[in-house]
C-alpha cells in the first residue's frame, strides 16, 4: 500500500509537532545543555535531518557535535520505538555498532602508558602476551601477530565476511570461539603484510585488556577509558529486546539480519557497547589531539594510534584517518548505523540511528557534513 509523504513523516516522529519546521524534537538535555541555535540554523539542520530520515526510513536519530571543545549540539530525532512513539531525547542508548573499536584501542594505549604493554609484543605462544590461554596448538603463523597487527586489521585473517568468527557459534563464549578459530580458520597472510578487517582480532585485544587489568573487558574500559572522559552511561549491549537497558532504544528491521539474533555482548571489544552521541562526543573530545579539554592520552601516543600502518593508509590503531587528518570510525550491525567523528578543524561529531538500510552508512556520515556546514560558527 503507497502511504502518503505526511502519513511517512508521522509515523517516524518528524510530521505536525513541536520543533523547528515541524520536525519532532526529543528534550534537550538540561544539565550544561549547549546554548540554543539561531531560528535559520536550526530549521537548516532540520532539513537536512528529515531529508535523511524520510530517504532512509529512520524511526530515531540522535546527534552531538562539540566545536573547539564545547559542546554546541546535542539532539534526538523521531521515535524509540514504533509501538510507543517515544520521542528520542539526547538521554537515550543506542548500540554503536563498531564504533565500540577506539574505546579498545585507547584502552590498550592506556596500558602501553602504563608500561604495561608495547604495540611490538607478540600476542600468542610462548612469547605472547596471552601465552597458551586460548589455546595450546596455536599455528607458527599465528604466534607472529603483535599487538599492533590486532590494532591495524593486519593480523592476516578472520576477515568481516560470510564467516566472520564474530558471527559464528552464538553459545560460545570468548576463549571458547578463539580457540574454535584458531584451530579452524587459518590465516591467509603473514602478519602485517595486508589489511583485512577484522572484528575477531578486536574480540582478541578485549581479552588481552582483561588478562593485563584482571578486570571484565567493561570494567577495564570504565576505569582506563570512560571515567577519565566523564562518561557514566555507557554500557555493553544485551542480545534480545527484552535485554533492553534503561533509555535504550529499539532496534527496527531494514533488511540484511534481526537486530535481536546476535550475540551482541559477545562483540564487546568490537562492537558491543550502547552509547548517546554526547557520550561519544565527550570520549572523542578526549583524544582529539586538541588542547582543550585536555586529552587522556599522551601526544606523543595518540600520534601512535592514528598514524596508518604500512598496509594501509586510511586506517590506523581503531581510526580511520586520512591526510586532513580527519579520524573516524563508522559502526553497522542490523538495526543499528553509527558514526563519529573528529575533524582538523577542531570538530567532534556522532550520529546515531536505530535501524540500517542500504546505502545508510555512507549518507549518514554526508548528512554530519552538511550539519556541521550548516553552522558559519563551527567553521567545518
Amino acid at each position: 500500500m503507497k502511504t502518503s509523504r505526511r502519513a511517512f513523516l508521522k509515523n517516524i516522529g518528524i510530521a505536525g509537532a513541536v520543533g523547528v519546521a515541524g520536525l519532532k524534537l526529543g528534550v534537550p538535555r538540561t544539565e550544561s545543555a549547549p546554548p540554543e541555535l539561531p531560528q535559520p540554523e536550526q530549521q537548516a539542520i532540520a532539513n537536512i535531518v528529515r531529508e535523511f530520515m524520510e530517504r532512509f526510513g529512520v524511526p530515531g536519530m540522535a546527534v552531538a557535535l562539540a566545536a573547539r571543545g564545547k559542546v554546541v549540539f546535542d539532539q534526538g530525532f523521531g521515535i524509540v520505538d514504533r509501538t510507543t512513539n517515544e520521542l528520542v531525547t539526547p538521554r537515550h542508548l543506542f548500540r554503536i555498532a563498531s564504533v565500540s573499536k577506539p574505546f579498545t584501542s585507547a584502552a590498550i594505549f592506556s596500558l602501553v602508558e602504563q608500561g604495561k604493554l608495547r604495540v611490538e609484543d607478540l600476542v600468542f605462544g610462548e612469547k605472547g602476551r596471552l601465552g597458551f590461554d586460548l589455546g595450546k596448538d596455536v599455528p607458527d603463523s599465528v604466534k607472529e601477530i603483535t599487538v599492533a597487527h590486532l590494532l591495524t586489521h593486519t593480523c592476516g585473517g578472520w576477515l568481516n565476511k560470510k564467516d566472520d568468527p564474530m558471527f559464528l557459534h552464538p553459545a560460545m563464549k570468548h576463549a571458547e570461539l578463539i580457540e574454535w578459530t584458531l584451530r579452524n580458520q587459518l590465516l591467509i597472510n603473514k602478519p602485517g603484510a595486508a589489511y583485512a578487517y577484522s572484528n575477531f582480532g578486536y574480540c582478541i585485544l578485549g581479552r588481552l585488556i582483561e588478562k593485563l587489568t584482571g578486570l571484565p573487558y567493561a570494567q577495564a574500559v570504565q576505569r582506563e577509558v570512560l571515567t577519565k572522559c566523564g562518561i557514566t552511561t555507557m554500557r555493553l549491549a544485551g542480545n534480545t529486546l527484552a535485554e533492553r537497558a534503561p533509555n535504550e532504544v529499539a532496534y527496527h528491521t531494514g533488511g540484511g539480519g534481526s537486530p535481536y539474533g546476535m550475540n551482541v555482548a559477545r562483540m564487546d571489544s568490537h562492537g558491543g557497547w550502547i552509547a548517546t552521541a554526547g557520550d561519544l562526543v565527550q570520549f572523542a573530545m578526549r583524544v582529539d589531539g586538541f588542547p582543550n579539554p585536555p586529552d587522556i592520552l599522551r601526544a606523543e601516543t595518540l600520534k601512535t594510534m592514528t598514524t596508518p600502518s604500512a598496509a594501509s593508509a586510511s586506517y590506523a590503531c581503531g581510526w580511520a584517518v586520512n591526510k586532513a587528518p580527519n579520524w573516524w570510525h563508522n559502526g553497522s550491525l542490523p538495526g543499528t548505523s553509527s558514526i563519529m567523528v573528529r575533524t582538523a578543524s577542531g570538530l567532534c561529531w556522532a550520529a546515531l540511528v536505530n535501524i540500517r538500510t542500504e546505502g545508510i552508512g555512507g549518507a549518514l556520515d554526508e548528512t554530519m557534513w552538511k550539519i556541521a556546514k550548516a553552522v558559519p560558527e563551527w567553521r567545518a
